[in-house]
């Protein structure tokens, strides 16, 4: 191939949206462009990180034990309460706060809608599993996302898990109970 075909080739890919240039100055004559993939570009290599999340779970299980991996799952618990009740803290009502709740998990991939069924009953329905490889290999993952769920909305709300798609599943459903009203 030559020079020019190699530039042409790199504009392509540049125009595709799967690589990007940057400019260099060395001082005198034509800038140096490098060039590197875009986070486009990026999902046409393997990605193993459900792999490798598998991988670490089970060396923690298999050198320090169960009881290290829950301790590893409640660290995760209370870091994702903090910053779910940071974005959740100026929602009032039940279905306010399932509402904004639901478009955060749309956000991190699960795909997720809530469903009003009565003033006082709500289905969350999550399509996806961004963490389905890890929940399949740690059955605590699931209910560590229900206990999330619960801090959230509180005790006055009863959390139902009646689905998940790491038991094989279509979805994750949770019905949720407004107890006191």
């Amino acid at each position: 191939m030559t020079g020019e075909g190699a530039r042409q080739q790199l504009i392509k890919l540049t125009e595709e949206g799967l690589i990007k240039a940057t400019s260099i100055s060395n001082g005198v004559g034509r800038p140096m462009q490098i060039y590197e993939l875009t986070e486009h570009g990026n999902t046409y290599f393997p990605n193993n990180h459900a792999e490798l999340s598998v991988e670490l779970l089970n060396a923690i299980k298999d050198e320090l034990g169960e009881e290290a991996l829950g301790l590893v799952l409640i660290t995760r618990e209370k870091q994702a309460v903090k910053r779910y009740m940071e974005v959740l803290k100026d929602y009032q009502g039940l279905e306010n706060i399932l509402k904004s709740y639901t478009a955060i998990r749309c956000i991190e991939g699960y795909m997720a809608e809530c469903i009003k069924e009565s003033d006082h009953v709500y289905t969350l329905l999550e399509n996806h599993c961004p963490i389905g490889a890890a929940s399949s290999a740690c059955s605590g993952f699931c209910h560590s996302d229900m206990r999330i769920l619960q801090q959230i909305l509180g005790e006055n709300v009863q959390i139902i898990q009646d689905h998940t798609i790491a038991k094989g599943q279509r979805v994750c459903s949770y019905t949720i109970t407004r107890l006191q009203y």
